[in-house]
Formats: structure tokens, C-alpha cells, sequence
């Protein structure tokens, strides 16, 4: 369990004042200048030494993802894009990050980019969130008046701007080349890859793409040390992470808390338990609606980090704890994140775009029961057709949880497949 003392976004409730005074009280800012004479490579080293991994679903090592970045700046400048676009059900952390301590990531946002030999940020934001849109730029534009960010920032010779950038509420756009096309004005279609963007990213630029929670992070990691921050954790899973816990618990909410922490343990110390109790529980989505569904036998003893849950043919995603209690039809629910994932697909990519819709009207007649038992294995057959067969991770997305319901919840489309041709049977036999 966390203590108090080792949480790094201390504000996250906005129970303090977001601003630059109280945020420099709670340790934001402290040495920036300082590390940033340590030189980048320094930078870096320490990112990869802490084992943070990516924070918005993929889970990459960030410190390795920096040191893609070419050593040299040539004609082509380097840019840092924070991915601020979040979209995925269930996934609401971000959006109290950029509300209550918005300059946690301002500040590694100048670190980030300064590690990486890039004069310009873009913090690419939903654009459903206005008030974090307010917030975010009040925070910069203090950052800008203290001579934190801009000319000489921080005193450190360096220049660096950052720039917010509202899309137009497309879930596609949180996949990292789509950004980078909506940010050019362009259509929010993935790109193919290679080039990567490390080497052809914005504007053709080198570009590093990451998600808030990682980069906010960051300075904290940098003053605390990685030794701190790895100390939480399992090997390959370190650090502390904030959780976002919804559906049938009695207290929803997002939560720090160290990473590899019991999935029961963590539902029931900052969750208030399951409505009706753990007995109650059928099952979790762990970590956004596109990761596999886990039943309860699963959620008994399972931890809460990258490795532990891709054991079990799930994932730790954005770590986005969807809670599913005994009242849920688990058919239904799978059919309507099929339905969001068939709305959001950009159809450029076939698998995606007549699999999504495919698989959406098979879930709608199997929800009535309107189906063959041999539909099942048609309906699987068809997910893993789509997986890993498109430019980028929707398709993915769309037939992971398709895959969770068959795999664990096989048992529910049969029994309503069953008793449709039950009724149908009395039916029959009434009209004779």
C-alpha cells in the first residue's frame, strides 16, 4: 500500500490550489533548472533506471523511447507531443492530472523535452475537456511569467514553448500517428509504420509521443530518485500509478496507489468494496474497455501490473478498473463497447472497418439469443482476423473484449441462444 509521503500527484482530488504558488509548496519546480545541467543524457538515464513504462495503455519503457530521438538536431527540429486525448471508456486520470496539478506537467513537459533536444511541446487534449483546456493553459501561462517555460527557462539557456491543441472528440486520435495528423490539420487517420515518429513524426519531424501521466511523473522521479520510484512494484512493473475505479463499487474514484497492488485489495481499500459485497462481483474489466473482461475466480488474487494481467490474457491498459456485479449481462455489455469501437473505427484499414460492424450485429442478435451455437466459434474466428491485422490498435481494441466474453462468459450467449429456441419450442407447440 502507498503512503501518503510517496504520492507524487498530491493535489489529485483538488482539495489545494492548482496554481504556481501552491504548486512550488508542494515540491513542483523544485531544482528543475538544476537537472537540466546535469544534461540530457543524465535525463534520460535516470527515466531508464526508474523502469517507468508508458502510462496510456502500451506500457513501453518511456527512457528507451526517449533515447530513440536522433542525437543531433539537423534542419529538422524535434518536437514533443503529450498525448492528452482520452478517450478510452472508463479512462478518466488525465483529466484530473491537467485540473488539479497541471504543473507537474508543464514542468516535464520542459524536461521531457529538453531530454530529447526539442524546443516546442503540444499537449494535444480532448476536446470534451474544456475546463482542463482553462486550467492547463492558466498553469502555462503562469509558468510563462515566472520564466519557467520560453526564453532562458528555468535559467537554464535552454528555449522552450508549449502549445495546447483541442481536437475534435475522435477516440482515434489517442492513437499516436492519428494525433499527429490531427494536429496537422489533417484527417485523424493512423499512419503506417515505418517511418517511425521518432524519425518522422510532426511535421515529418522527430517526434515523441507520450502520455500525460508519464511525462507528469517525471520531475518527481528526477528529485526523488529512481531508485525511489523502482522500489514500488514488481521487477519490469516499477512505480506507483493512478487508477480510475468505476461501475459497481460504493465509492468510484481515481486513486494513486504502487503498481502490482492486489486488484481486491485495491477495489476494496479505495473503492468501498463491491455493492453487495466481493460475493457479488462477476467480473472486472482491468484496464480500459479495450482489454479482455477477467471473472471474479480470476479478480480473487490477481495484481494490478503489466505482467501479471497479461498472464491471464488481459491487460493493465490505462489501468481504467471497470467493476461488473452480478446483475450485469455480460453479453450485453461486450455488445455495446462493440458498438463504440464500430462507431469510432476511422475505416481506413478493412479488417476494422467491416469487422467492427460485423461483430457489433452478430453481439446484437446473440444479446435476443437470435444466433447459432456455431456463431460462437464464428464470432471468435472473426476477432482474431481483425487482431492484428490493421494499421493501428482499434482493431485490436474492438476484438479483445469480444474475445474475454467468449472466453470466460462462453456459458451466457448459450444459455440465450437456448432459451430463444425454448420459447420459440412453446411458441410452436401454442399455435398448433
Amino acid at each position: 500500500m502507498l503512503e501518503d509521503k510517496d504520492r507524487i500527484f498530491t493535489n489529485l482530488y483538488g482539495l489545494q490550489d492548482p496554481g504556481l504558488e501552491a504548486a512550488k509548496k508542494r515540491g513542483a519546480w523544485n531544482g528543475t533548472g538544476e537537472f537540466m545541467a546535469l544534461g540530457d543524457d543524465w535525463i534520460v538515464d535516470q527515466i531508464k533506471a526508474s523502469g517507468l513504462r508508458g502510462r496510456g495503455g502500451a506500457g513501453f519503457p518511456t527512457g528507451l523511447k526517449w533515447s530513440f530521438m536522433p542525437r543531433e538536431v539537423g534542419d529538422r527540429p524535434h518536437y514533443l507531443v503529450v498525448n492528452a486525448d482520452e478517450s478510452e471508456p472508463g479512462t478518466c486520470k488525465d483529466r484530473d492530472l491537467m485540473r488539479h496539478d497541471p504543473h507537474l506537467l508543464v514542468e516535464g513537459c520542459l524536461i521531457a523535452s529538453f531530454a530529447m533536444r526539442a524546443n516546442a511541446c503540444y499537449i494535444y487534449l480532448r476536446g470534451e475537456y474544456i475546463d482542463e483546456r482553462v486550467a492547463l493553459q492558466k498553469a502555462i501561462d503562469e509558468a510563462y511569467a515566472a520564466g519557467l517555460v520560453g526564453k532562458n527557462a528555468c535559467g537554464s539557456g535552454y528555449d522552450f514553448d508549449v502549445y495546447v491543441h483541442q481536437g475534435a472528440g475522435a477516440y482515434i486520435c489517442g492513437e499516436e500517428t492519428a494525433l499527429l495528423e490531427s494536429l496537422e490539420g489533417k484527417k485523424g487517420q493512423p499512419r503506417l509504420k515505418p517511418p517511425f515518429p521518432a524519425n518522422a513524426g510532426l511535421y515529418g519531424c522527430p517526434t515523441t509521443v507520450n502520455n500525460v501521466e508519464s511525462i507528469a511523473v517525471t520531475p518527481t522521479i528526477l528529485r526523488r530518485g529512481a531508485g525511489w520510484f523502482s522500489s514500488f512494484g514488481r521487477a519490469g512493473n516499477a512505480g506507483t500509478k493512478v487508477f480510475c475505479i468505476s461501475g459497481h463499487v460504493n465509492t468510484p474514484c481515481n486513486v494513486e496507489e504502487e503498481m502490482s497492488i492486489p486488484l481486491k485489495t485495491l477495489i476494496e481499500k479505495h473503492a468501498g468494496g463491491v455493492i453487495g459485497g466481493w460475493d457479488n462481483l462477476k467480473a472486472i474489466i482491468p484496464g480500459g474497455s479495450s482489454v479482455p473482461c477477467l471473472p471474479r475466480d480470476i479478480c480473487d488474487d490477481v495484481l494490478m501490473d503489466f505482467d501479471a494481467l497479461k498472464e491471464h490474457k488481459s491487460g493493465l491498459g490505462t489501468a481504467a478498473v471497470i467493476v461488473m456485479d452480478q446483475s450485469t449481462d455480460m453479453v450485453r455489455a461486450i455488445t455495446r463497447l462493440a458498438y463504440f469501437y464500430k462507431h469510432e473505427s476511422c475505416g481506413q484499414c478493412t479488417p476494422c472497418r467491416e469487422g467492427t460492424g460485423w461483430m457489433w450485429r452478430v453481439l446484437n442478435r446473440m444479446c435476443e439469443g437470435k444466433a447459432e451455437m456455431a456463431e460462437i466459434d464464428m464470432l471468435l474466428d472473426v476477432s482474431q482476423e481483425i487482431e492484428g491485422h490493421t494499421i493501428c490498435a482499434l482493431g485490436d481494441a474492438a476484438a479483445w473484449p469480444v474475445q474475454g466474453l467468449i472466453r470466460h462468459f462462453r456459458h451466457e450467449i448459450e444459455d440465450k441462444i437456448t432459451s430463444y429456441r425454448a420459447g420459440k419450442s412453446v411458441h410452436a407447440v401454442a399455435a398448433e
